[in-house]
């Protein structure tokens, strides 16, 4: 028996692995949730809290009082919360590792100084760490970050655990993001780091973070692996009181 306080975390683990296992196909029904409660021998509450999980990761949909339906067989990052990569790296089962390739104070380049509102005169701490889950390159990561918050980094080895935490345990609150998704080829730097040829397709996600005060701190330029790392973004339909209610009529 599980301690009480990760019993969603077990069984969303077990689930997690069988689908991605395809011991399950896609369109395939899970066990229902009297079921699952049966097997891991949890009260409903975990086993609809791992449903959620699943859900948020892309791996399953959910309708009410119908068992879950096995979306895909790929785990995705979500961007609806934020999630950083070695927690988001646990929650799914898998071992997040690094290999930093550089940390340097130097002067902001011409995308980070406009996404962080400074000019090209003033200097930052720049990152560049190769990302990997189960010690396979799945990442190149580029952060630029105010000289403020980013000379902090030199007194932690960002080898040994997450700069997201590391930062929040210093006081820096990552409040708000903003993402942007795109395609892009790999330069030398990446393909080299990552194991593929020069060229290959590469998913970008350039994220913006700011503290509570909405200070922008940190500009990011992540590139992932398409073959290993998808991207999920939940939304939920909103109404603007302007317009009329819908009577049921309208599409």
């Amino acid at each position: 028996m599980v301690e009480a306080r990760s019993r969603h975390e077990f069984v969303a683990l077990q689930l997690r692995q069988r689908i991605m296992q395809r011991q399950y196909a896609v369109g395939e029904s899970l066990p229902s949730e009297s079921m699952l409660c049966a097997e891991f021998e949890v009260s409903r509450g975990p086993v609809r809290q791992a449903l959620a999980t699943l859900k948020n990761e892309g791996l399953i949909l959910l309708s009410q009082g119908k068992p879950a339906v096995v979306r895909s067989h790929d785990i995705t990052q979500t961007l609806d919360t934020f999630t950083p990569f070695s927690q988001w790296a646990r929650r799914t089962g898998r071992a997040a590792g690094s290999h930093t390739l550089e940390i340097s104070r130097r002067r902001v380049s011409e995308p980070a100084a406009g996404a962080l509102g400074l000019t090209t005169d003033d200097f930052v701490v720049e990152v560049l760490r190769v990302r990997l889950l189960d010690g396979e390159p799945t990442m190149i990561e580029r952060s630029t970050f105010t000289e403020r918050v980013g000379s902090l980094l030199f007194e932690f080895d960002i080898d040994t655990g997450s700069i997201t935490d590391y930062l929040t345990s210093r006081g820096v609150r990552f409040e708000s993001m903003e993402h942007v998704l795109d395609a892009v080829a790999a330069t030398g730097v990446d393909a080299e780091n990552l194991g593929i040829d020069p060229g290959s397709p590469l998913l970008r996600e350039r994220r913006t973070s700011r503290d509570q005060n909405g200070d922008t701190f940190e500009y990011a330029d992540d590139r992932y692996r398409p073959d290993l790392v998808a991207f999920s973004i939940v939304n939920a339909r909103t109404i603007d009181p302007r317009l009329p209610s819908d009577d049921g009529n309208g599409s």
